[in-house]
């Protein structure tokens, strides 16, 4: 990261800037993975009328194998900066290094502003989904069987009710045998 000598300018900019940008919204969808999250162009969107207020200026650009990103204070001229390195799986392929590019600027305009955005864009998709084991399942109590048993002899709305209920438990033989006459 590089920064001029003084950035108490900037700085204060930036704190006007977080008083007013919010939340950044996910809006698109990547169908890929399954997931959302928030696009480039709407990231830009929201941040331009914030920056514009605090008096900040943002700029990117390419710069050989990376992606520069400027945070400036316009009227001092203060200024951040850092450089993203990009990693282009096929070099010669424009297609490819455009898409490395967007995708870094996404990433540096977050950084550089501490955008809050809750965007991991699918990488815990691309992990295994570890599912929580399912709950045991557990006889009713003595209660609970009992109200169970009075539902199966009422209407039908709450003989319904309770076979949905009994989804829910693990029987002892007792309850079964009880229950053998009901269903």
């Amino acid at each position: 990261m590089n920064t001029s000598p003084s950035i108490t300018n900037l700085t204060q900019g930036l704190a006007k800037f977080h008083a007013m940008v919010g939340r950044i919204s996910k809006d698109a969808k990547n169908p890929f993975f399954k997931s959302n999250y928030a696009s480039l162009p709407h990231i830009i969107t929201e941040v331009a009328e914030p920056l514009e207020k605090a008096g900040l200026v943002l700029s990117q650009f390419p710069n050989g194998d990376g992606l520069t990103t400027m945070l400036i204070h316009a009227e001092s001229g203060e200024f951040i900066s850092a450089t993203y390195t990009l990693q282009v799986v096929r070099q010669n392929d424009p297609q490819a290094q455009g898409s490395a590019i967007s995708y870094a600027r996404r990433y540096a305009i977050t950084s550089i502003l501490n955008l809050a955005i809750a965007d991991d864009d699918a990488e815990a998709a691309t992990r295994p989904v570890r599912q929580a084991p399912a709950p045991s399942k557990v006889p009713p109590t003595e209660a609970q069987f009992a109200g169970i048993v009075q539902y199966l002899n009422g209407t039908p709305e709450q003989q319904k009710a309770a076979k949905e209920a009994l989804k829910k438990y693990t029987l002892t033989k007792d309850q079964t045998d009880t229950l053998d006459g009901l269903l």
